[in-house]
């Protein structure tokens, strides 16, 4: 099976695509086909051959189709636990089920300084299909005060504004058609987050007023960049009861609070004049025929499509 290729060691064989056959998890090699040295350019055409997409990085070909426009939600442990607490990652998903493919690639304490070291694994300029959408957060972590000892996930502010321009510089390199979303640093419970600090860890700096600063830096660097991005420190403070509703700890996002990101991020996508628009309510939902299988009306004579239905949601967005 061609399921997990090496690109160093490209040992296996190809033909025609005759001679193959698609299978649930690869694509095989039909017995007593002609052999001959496989390239990377050729598995290329035999993903496209199985509806899959050949990833030269790890050589995988992935049977999961058809293919659908890619949402990447890239950045620190409010990325990585947006699936957790009813988080905004998980809202996204179901919001555009059948419509776009919601990636995570959220890294649990990171800051700008380590994003911008893996952005060529993370987002490889080469890759066969290339994100429609990236939506990055960085900032919590460079925003909290240096620690004495020089260890830490402190980054001064110019230093960040740098890191967050080349992190845009890249995405923005990947395909002319990419759209960018930034996220900006959100306020914190400080009081709450001296209650929970562990004595495991040593000082801890985190504060409201240094979180103000690298938010309005973000802001700043999208409107120069012609970036959109989400004022997130402003956003989830117009909520009267912000310190205790949208917090778990003080500083990661509750349920309350990641319903305030879905709804700022939602109201992006509404207002850019992006063609195509990635508003959820534009773009077509994945196998929307009618089908003599679809449920059966009171009449006993027709069926009715489910396709677009959203009576499940608690919010029924806009």
């Amino acid at each position: 099976m061609l399921s997990s290729i090496d690109p160093l060691e490209l040992e296996y064989k190809t033909g025609s695509k005759e001679d193959y056959m698609i299978r649930g998890d690869g694509i095989e090699k039909r017995e007593g086909a002609a052999q001959e040295k496989i390239t990377e350019h050729t598995l290329n055409i035999i993903g496209k051959i199985a509806g899959a997409a050949y990833s030269n990085r790890d050589g995988e070909l992935r049977m999961v189709g058809p293919s659908r426009p890619q949402f990447v939600l890239f950045g620190s442990s409010i990325v990585q636990i947006s699936y957790s607490n009813g988080g905004w990652g998980a809202i996204l998903s179901d919001i555009y089920s059948r419509k776009a493919d919601i990636l995570l690639r959220g890294y649990y304490g990171w800051n700008s300084r380590r994003a911008i070291q893996v952005l060529d694994q993370v987002f490889p300029k080469d890759a066969a299909v290339q994100p429609t959408l990236v939506i990055v957060y960085f900032g919590g972590n460079d925003s909290m005060g240096p620690h004495s000892s020089g260890l830490g996930p402190h980054v001064p502010l110019p230093e960040y504004i740098e890191n967050m321009r080349k992190i845009a510089t890249h995405l923005k390199s990947l395909s002319e058609n990419i759209r960018i979303i930034f996220l900006s640093c959100p306020p914190v419970d400080e009081v709450r987050v001296r209650e929970n600090t562990s004595s495991y860890f040593s000082e801890l700096v985190r504060t409201n007023e240094l979180c103000r600063q690298y938010s309005e830096a973000c802001i700043e660097l999208c409107k120069e960049m012609d970036l959109k991005v989400v004022d997130l420190w402003t956003a989830l403070q117009k909520r009267e009861d912000w310190l205790t509703a949208c917090f778990t700890d003080g500083i990661h996002l509750a349920e309350e609070g990641s319903k305030i990101v879905v709804e700022e991020i939602l109201k992006v996508f509404k207002e850019a004049e992006w063609t195509p628009s990635l508003h959820w309510k534009s773009m077509p939902t994945e196998f929307p025929e009618d089908s003599p299988y679809d449920l059966v009306l009171a009449d006993g004579k027709t069926t009715i499509n489910p396709s677009e239905w959203t009576y499940h949601r608690q919010i029924q967005w806009d």
